[in-house]
């Protein structure tokens, strides 16, 4: 579900990564989407990671995705609204990799404050024996939220990026941050206040960076 940095973690009696992808995401989302194993290798290693588990797609989809878990109203909005499908995928591939692998604990970032929700639902929801921990989102020293995507910035654009994290943190009300990115020339998808967090998604250029701040 990403690079090393942000990624899920799942924990047993040792300590072990995860490296599946979200089938349910775009096509042309998921071709751009950086792919960085061998880094993510070195990694888990330096790291002292006990396992790396990395199963392929026909592994882990024997049915070719014809059954799925779907939520039907957190899913629907923000990401949801703009990305049709890709919760059903999160929580399908999360549900198939907590049966696997019979975690005890289980690490999401917040970062993805929408996906952290879903996933916490999913485990109340079918009474699976496992904690969900949220992780507290890194950023870079500007305050970018750290991310893969961040690699595929133009040098104008990463230099504009962090203004997201700006705008969600200081602007007074959701339409004041988002007349704040459009005429810095980000393209905002959303900018919503949800369960005591603003978020917000926005591209710069063909990047599509999300991030949240609590209000």
């Amino acid at each position: 579900m990403g690079t090393f940095r942000h990624q899920t973690r799942v924990i047993h009696d040792r300590r072990l990564k995860n490296n599946s992808r979200n089938t349910g995401v775009e096509i042309e989302d998921l071709k751009n989407y950086p792919i960085t194993w061998e880094s993510d290798l070195a990694t888990a290693e330096k790291l002292g990671i006990d396992v790396v588990f990395a199963p392929d797609k026909a592994e882990l989809y024997p049915d070719g995705y014809k059954f799925r878990i779907t939520e039907n109203d957190l899913s629907l909005k923000y990401c949801g609204a703009h990305r049709p499908g890709h919760f059903d995928g999160v929580l399908s591939v999360v549900t198939k990799l907590f049966q696997l692998v019979s975690p005890q604990k289980a690490y999401f970032g917040e970062k993805d404050y929408q996906q952290l929700q879903l996933v916490q639902g999913l485990v109340n929801a079918f009474f699976m024996d496992l904690t969900i921990v949220p992780v507290p989102t890194l950023r870079e020293t500007d305050g970018l939220a750290m991310s893969s995507r961040n690699r595929l910035l133009s040098p104008g654009d990463r230099e504009k990026a962090p203004l997201l994290y700006k705008a969600l943190s200081e602007s007074s009300s959701c339409e004041i941050a988002k007349a704040c990115l459009n005429s810095e020339g980000f393209k905002v998808d959303y900018i919503e206040e949800f369960n005591g967090r603003r978020l917000g998604a926005a591209y710069l250029g063909k990047v599509r960076l999300i991030d949240n701040v609590q209000i």
